[in-house]
Parts: structure tokens; C-alpha cells; sequence
């Protein structure tokens, strides 16, 4: 019996999934109008900072009277929190992968995890019917 990440609405079990996409800011648009093509009723966004595979960019530093080139440790990235669906979750996540990016050029990461459960204060909905309307 599956009781983990689920809960029961009706006669149905239900699941959501929590979306948290990492990357750099010029692509925040094409996140943006994936999530809307696929009808994601909300969204949080957060400036970051960040290091991973993704390329730092070299900077020019002033030091005094000298000028010097400096890789910084972390840079400023963006990052998008979402509950979604879980019959939605692979088309996302395929949109996501091909729309931004190459195999050469690495544009972000996303996460998945389980939800247990959304509610959204004042209607007392729950569950993906919260998530979706």
C-alpha cells in the first residue's frame, strides 16, 4: 500500500511535485513562458548566489592602481520554485531540458522532489486542484 507523498482526494491518490530550476538570468524568460505554456498557476523567483558546472565569468578587479583578472566563487544566478502536477512533470521538465542549452553548454539544473500535500489558505483546497487553479 502506498502511503508516502500521497493523499487522498475523492476515490483518487494525487500527486504534486516540487520544481526548483537553477539558471542564469537571461534565460529566466524562457522559464517563464514554458511554466505559462504548461498552465503553472504559480511561481516564486529569487536571485541567488551559486557555483556549479556552469562557467564563471572572469571579472576585472581594481586593486589600488593596478587592474586584475579575478574568476569569482560564486555568481549571481536565478532560481524558480514551482508545485506542478505529477501527470505534468515530464513534459516540463522535457521543455525545460531542450529549450535552454546544449550537451556543451550547461544552462542550469533542476530538482525534483515529492509533496505530501499543498493547501491553499481561505478555500481549504488541497492537492493538485490548489496547485492548478
Amino acid at each position: 500500500m502506498l502511503l508516502r507523498n500521497t493523499y487522498v482526494l475523492g476515490l483518487h491518490l494525487k500527486f504534486v511535485k516540487e520544481l526548483n530550476i537553477f539558471v542564469i538570468a537571461q534565460d529566466l524568460p524562457k522559464v517563464t513562458d514554458i511554466l505559462r505554456k504548461h498552465k503553472v498557476a504559480g511561481v516564486a523567483i529569487s536571485e541567488i548566489q551559486g557555483a556549479g558546472r556552469i562557467k564563471r565569468q572572469e571579472i576585472r578587479e581594481r586593486d589600488g592602481w593596478s587592474v586584475r583578472t579575478v574568476t569569482p566563487e560564486y555568481e549571481t544566478r536565478t532560481k524558480v520554485e514551482t508545485i506542478v502536477a505529477d501527470s505534468s512533470l515530464k513534459e516540463i521538465v522535457d521543455d525545460l531540458i531542450s529549450g535552454l542549452g546544449s550537451e556543451n553548454e550547461p544552462r542550469g539544473m533542476i530538482f525534483v522532489k515529492d509533496v505530501a500535500n499543498a493547501y491553499e489558505i481561505g478555500t481549504k483546497l488541497s492537492g493538485d486542484i490548489a496547485v492548478m487553479s
